[in-house]
């Protein structure tokens, strides 16, 4: 991908942000256990049947799937798949940016990679967060404590570079800084 980014003549400001959206944005399959309960597979029934004849349902099956679940595991794209006939689940789940692979870990945290938080260095403090987290962007540990995902703006230009653990934000962040307000959560 660089080396093709490299040779279009393009602005800087540009490459870096498809750059960041091809390796940061992609979305990951989860490596954590699926946990289903029965009647979480119910409600998913019930939501799948309520639109499965309509046009355009599944985008409404997606967001009532993600609604039960938290994210969309692959048993439950599985589940989709088979009751709607729809084989290509995976690919509209991974192409909208509202659907989640994988779910929030007990402790999510998320890095703005939005142009203002970028310039400001949010690349180095995305990084930062996955070595302390031992987590890839875009994923979340084995055993479901950290998950960690790169995020289009968040609204918080003016404090950038900014993240996020557990929704609350920490801005004007610095190099190290990151790994400092992560220790107390490790």
């Amino acid at each position: 991908v660089y080396v093709i980014m490299t040779t279009l003549s393009i602005p800087q400001e540009l490459f870096q942000q498809i750059y960041l959206e091809v390796v940061f944005m992609k979305k990951k399959l989860t490596t954590v256990a699926f946990h289903g309960t029965p009647e979480q597979e119910e409600k998913l029934i019930a939501v799948i049947d309520a639109h499965k004849d309509a046009k355009g349902a599944m985008m409404p099956i997606l967001q009532g799937a993600q609604e039960i679940y938290g994210y969309l595991p692959v048993e439950v794209q599985r589940i989709i798949a088979l009751r709607t006939g729809v084989s290509e689940i995976y690919g509209i789940a991974s192409f909208y940016a509202q659907f989640k692979l994988n779910p929030d870990g007990e402790v999510a945290v998320a890095v703005c990679l939005g142009t203002a938080c970028y310039v400001k260095g949010s690349g180095e403090i995305i990084e930062e967060c996955s070595k302390c987290l031992n987590v890839p962007v875009g994923s979340t540990s084995v055993d479901g404590r950290y998950s960690l995902e790169a995020t289009r703006c968040i609204g918080a230009c003016g404090l950038a570079p900014v993240m996020t653990v557990n929704g609350e934000v920490y801005g004007r962040l610095k190099k190290g800084e990151a790994a400092a307000i992560l220790a107390k959560f490790l």
